[in-house]
């Protein structure tokens, strides 16, 4: 870590004095729902992409995973890109990049089309993910960061949420292209937003230090590494509750689904509980501790009492942690860098970490459960949040060291 200013000095005294630009913030945590809706924009309307374009379901399956492939594979590469074009620029790009991919696959006619579109929509994907949160590091002041950061966190559920709720009503309406052209204008009034609104120009632009050291990224990695096995055993949860309700419980599909929006949602709450137990200052280790609620949810939710509410609520609190965790990695990034203008490099390496978690979980889960049962995914659960925990523990250790320097 690189020496702070000791107390009282003038570089403190304008920090104090300094006032986190909210609206811009809340512009940046925005280009992010977006991105999260377009991501999850087949939802609602796969059915009818692949009755139409006669997908089996396996390539349906690779349609809306191909945007986290992206990141599971060049997460960090995309990183050092975004540290050498500019948050900015590369924040603008994906916009772009996104909207011109859905637009595509709006007409796509077959597989192909459709897969390549989503390739070229994960690469947009990623670099909004990566530029975002460098984004909010560098605009938001020191005491406010931990907040912003664990807002910022939220935007997945959040944008694929409101995907989820908006696309089957204008999907209804305007068939699935419809809905997926909606979304690609959407995207692109929101590069357009960014355009005007992010500061541009050397003059207004952080200049950015020395590319990190390898060892500057080892807590970053460690941190990623919690960041993977987080995302392992929670999402793929609620990527299973439809099928647990509807294969177990009875639940026809159209309940199952809204049930599991309602609780994919739930995890917002996780990320403004980290937000608010940051601000009061709690420590990130202490914080850590309450990932350990997954193992008992994980046992009421797949391995207890066989019924739809011991189901549901297992699920509601997994998701919650899911948002929790989420949110405690991006607060606590900042804290384990070298320099805070290394965060792009570092969101790269959570991105990909997080990208590789959700990319292998929900295959992971289905070959648990087709193989011994619901009931064997407890102890899978189990060992992924203890090391999760685990390492979040460690670096919890690390983060009561003096925070780095923005420049």
């Amino acid at each position: 870590m690189e020496p702070q200013p000791t107390s009282g000095t003038p570089q403190q005294a304008a920090e104090l004095l300094r006032r986190s630009p909210w609206p811009t913030i809340t512009v940046v945590y925005l280009s992010g729902v977006v991105a999260a809706m377009s991501f999850g924009k087949f939802a609602s309307v796969g059915p009818a992409v692949a009755d139409q374009l006669s997908l089996s379901l396996s390539q349906l399956g690779w349609v809306i995973s191909a945007v986290v492939g992206v990141g599971a594979v060049v997460g960090l590469p995309a990183g050092y890109l975004v540290r050498h074009f500019g948050t900015e620029r590369s924040l603008v790009t994906g916009l772009v990049l996104v909207a011109a991919a859905s637009g595509a696959g709006a007409v796509a006619g077959d597989f192909t089309w459709l897969l390549a579109a989503r390739g070229v929509e994960g690469v947009g994907y990623l670099l909004i993910t990566i530029a975002c949160p460098a984004l909010i590091v560098r605009l938001a002041v020191e005491r406010d960061r931990g907040t912003a950061l664990s807002i910022w966190a939220t935007f997945v559920p959040m944008g694929i949420g409101a995907s989820t709720l908006a696309g089957g009503a204008i999907g209804s309406a305007l068939g699935w292209r419809g809905w997926i052209g909606v979304i690609a204008v959407l995207t692109l009034v929101m590069a357009l937003v960014v355009w005007m609104r992010l500061p541009r120009g050397p003059e207004r632009r952080a200049a950015a230090g020395p590319v990190p050291r390898p060892e500057a990224l080892v807590w970053p990695v460690t941190l990623a590494v919690a960041f993977c096995l987080a995302a392992l055993v929670t999402i793929p949860v609620i990527v299973l509750l439809p099928t647990l309700l509807i294969g177990q419980h009875g639940h026809s599909a159209p309940v199952a689904g809204a049930v599991t929006s309602v609780i994919s949602l739930l995890s917002v709450l996780g990320g403004l509980a980290v937000g608010m137990l940051l601000r009061r200052g709690t420590r990130v280790g202490v914080l850590a501790l309450a990932g350990l609620v997954t193992v008992p949810a994980a046992w009421l939710m797949f391995g207890g009492p066989e019924s739809p509410a011991a189901a549901q609520g297992g699920a509601a609190v997994i998701s919650i942690v899911n948002g929790y965790l989420g949110a405690l990695v991006f607060a606590a990034l900042p804290m384990v860098l070298e320099r805070l203008d290394h965060a792009d490099v570092g969101n790269g390496v959570v991105a990909q970490a997080g990208s590789l978690g959700s990319l292998l979980g929900p295959p992971l889960f289905g070959w648990v459960a087709t193989s011994w049962g619901f009931p064997a995914l407890v102890p899978v659960i189990a060992v992924g949040i203890v090391a999760a925990v685990g390492v979040l523990l460690l670096v919890g250790r690390q983060v009561s060291r003096p925070r780095p320097r923005v420049g």
